[in-house]
């Protein structure tokens, strides 16, 4: 038997962390330094990699059919640690359950002690 000890922001952490059952990666602007000139230059890049994650819907989704295509677009919301850096606008890949999910135009954390909620949209093709 589990004793719960709400309260515990450390403990509470560790009991959300362990429902997540994706992983994401997360792609945006970084910089590099040029090795000749030691200059920080801004890039797109891969901010990190095989972060654990959940993936919930913030909306419903919608599909709206074209003539040629299905077109997808919903809201999705992303529950990491509070330790990562995720800036606004950053684009995002999860994979849970066997899915695979791009979402852009990531939105502001929330940040709590726990976790942090990360609002996003997925656009995308059926």
């Amino acid at each position: 038997m589990v004793t719960m000890q709400l309260g515990n922001p450390a403990t509470e952490r560790r009991l959300l962390e362990m429902t997540y059952t994706g992983v994401c990666r997360v792609e945006g602007q970084t910089t590099s330094k040029d090795p000749v000139t030691g200059t920080e230059r801004p890039r797109k890049g891969v901010i990190f990699d095989n972060q654990p994650c959940a993936l919930s819907q913030a909306s419903l989704p919608s599909a709206q059919q074209t003539d040629t295509n299905n077109d997808i677009a919903y809201d999705g919301k992303l529950f990491i640690s509070p330790d990562i850096v995720i800036p606004s606008g950053s684009r995002i890949f999860v994979t849970q359950d066997g899915m695979s999910y791009e979402f852009q135009q990531s939105g502001e954390p929330f940040i709590y002690p726990t976790h942090q909620e990360i609002k996003m949209k997925r656009v995308g093709k059926a």
